[in-house]
């Protein structure tokens, strides 16, 4: 084979590779794990299932339960991978410290119809704020907690809620500068279409913020959870934890630290 074949089968490969990753990139995003879901079997009886309208027609089935008395309640905007069920052990702390706890679950998830986008998880945090006022919640009593990519749908509504406080787990700045770090081999960053850029958005929020992150991440390295931090207003707090990965922040106090972090604003019970 001549040198300019060789060079032809490359670059078809590579051009095949790129288009394979443009076209599947959604499935690359994107990890949900379907089926019904049973509160009490997730360790959180007392979450009754609820249903959040969407503004383009989705019926959304959510677990929720209400604040014991002056606690805020806590939207809890998930990960990119699972359902709410495996979220039972990270939300029960709140729970038992007295917050109300809204589950969101995203469209394509659990049981929920539909399929996951930005715009589409965009709207299903939406959808929540909306079931919360509903339920008489008042924004100043609300705190929205994202974990992951879930950070994205947190900062993205909290430019324009003013909400009691904002809490982010395992924060990325954006899918292009993450698509990039794990995909240096391709232009990841120009073949996103699901943005989730929190770190254009982030100055634009004003409620307290508090990041916390593993120093082993290895899904999203802790320095996209520093810039993020770097680039929001004050007040906020970061909490560093040496040893933890990505997924097992509770193991090392990671609800102990946020609860400490609203309770000392007045957020509690």
């Amino acid at each position: 084979m001549s040198i300019v074949a060789f060079a032809a089968v490359v670059v078809g490969a590579y051009a095949g590779l790129v288009g394979a990753m443009y076209g599947f990139q959604r499935q690359l995003l994107y990890f949900p794990s379907s089926g019904p879901l049973d509160a009490a079997r997730a360790g959180v009886p007392e979450m009754r299932t609820v249903t959040l309208q969407t503004d383009d027609g989705l019926a959304l089935q959510s677990w929720y339960a209400a604040a014991q008395g002056n606690a805020a309640t806590i939207v809890y905007f998930h990960g990119n991978g699972g359902h709410i069920g495996h979220r039972g052990p990270k939300v029960r702390p709140y729970l038992d410290a007295g917050f109300g706890v809204l589950q969101l679950s995203y469209r394509g998830y659990g049981s929920n119809p539909g399929r996951p986008t930005e715009e589409g998880l965009y709207a299903d945090g939406r959808a929540a704020l909306a079931f919360l006022a509903g339920e008489g919640v008042p924004l100043d009593r609300t705190v929205f907690y994202g974990e992951s990519l879930g950070s994205g749908v947190a900062v993205e509504l909290a430019q324009a809620a003013s909400i009691a406080a904002l809490v982010l787990e395992s924060p990325l700045t954006s899918v292009p500068d993450l698509a990039q770090h794990h995909y240096p081999f391709v232009p990841a960053r120009l073949l996103v279409r699901d943005r989730f850029d929190s770190a254009s958005k982030i100055a634009r929020t004003r409620a307290p913020l508090l990041v916390m992150h593993g120093e082993k991440d290895r899904v999203v390295p802790i320095r996209y959870g520093r810039a993020l931090f770097a680039a929001a207003n004050e007040p906020k707090e970061f909490r560093a934890f040496p040893e933890a990965d990505h997924n097992d922040l509770q193991e090392f106090g990671l609800s102990k630290e946020a609860i400490g972090f609203l309770q000392l604003r007045g957020l509690g019970r």
